[in-house]
């Protein structure tokens, strides 16, 4: 990726056709910049340091549980929860790039989602919080084969998706190694009986 706005600690551990979706850039101070970047593939943050160094932690959302944004009147605090105990907290965003970025990652992982992404949001008087969970069919990939079965029937109703847009996105899950054959089988004899 040809992107000079971004720092080449992070344009280094790009993968090959990674798309950045969204970035924001804070610096605090006279401290060097910190980054949170929404790729197509996971989150990336990067804590840039003095001579070179920095600390860079990223995410796929395969191992992504949930994003909490809580928006204060003066502060707003960002955590990223995945497995592997990754607890990722920000408190430097202001509210509009809090905001920018939950979306962002939402609209990431509708692309690769085979049900759509949601996000709560409590409103107050003086605070927000937003919460956005995974996916439930990307969960299972954690859960041994025959452990969980989903029935359609206990799923909640939403706007109906063609399920011919389902079966692809399914197909791009499978190949990507989110979900097992066994999961990818079974979910996509279930779309098969719907078309």
């Amino acid at each position: 990726m040809e992107n000079p706005d971004l720092p080449k600690s992070v344009v280094r551990h790009l993968e090959p056709n990674e798309k950045v979706l969204f970035a924001i850039k804070k610096k605090i101070s006279l401290e060097k910049p910190k980054w949170l970047l929404i790729t197509d593939r996971r989150i990336i943050y990067l804590d840039e340091k003095v001579l070179g160094r920095y600390d860079l932690k990223a995410i796929p959302y395969q191992k992504l549980e949930q994003v909490t944004v809580k928006l204060g009147v003066m502060s707003s605090e960002f955590t990223i929860e995945g497995e592997e105990n990754i607890n990722l907290k920000l408190g430097w965003m202001n509210k509009e790039e809090a905001r920018k970025a939950i979306n962002a990652i939402k609209d990431a992982l509708n692309t690769i989602a085979v049900e759509p992404v949601s996000i709560d949001v409590q409103k107050k008087l003086t605070s927000e919080t937003w919460v956005l969970k995974k996916p439930k069919e990307l969960i299972t990939r954690t859960t041994p084969a025959g452990a969980l079965v989903q029935h359609p029937s206990t799923a909640p109703t939403q706007k109906e998706e063609d399920p011919l847009e389902k079966l692809k996105k399914l197909k791009e899950l499978y190949d990507m190694g989110v979900i097992t054959q066994e999961e990818y089988e079974e979910k996509r004899k279930k779309l098969l009986e719907e078309i």
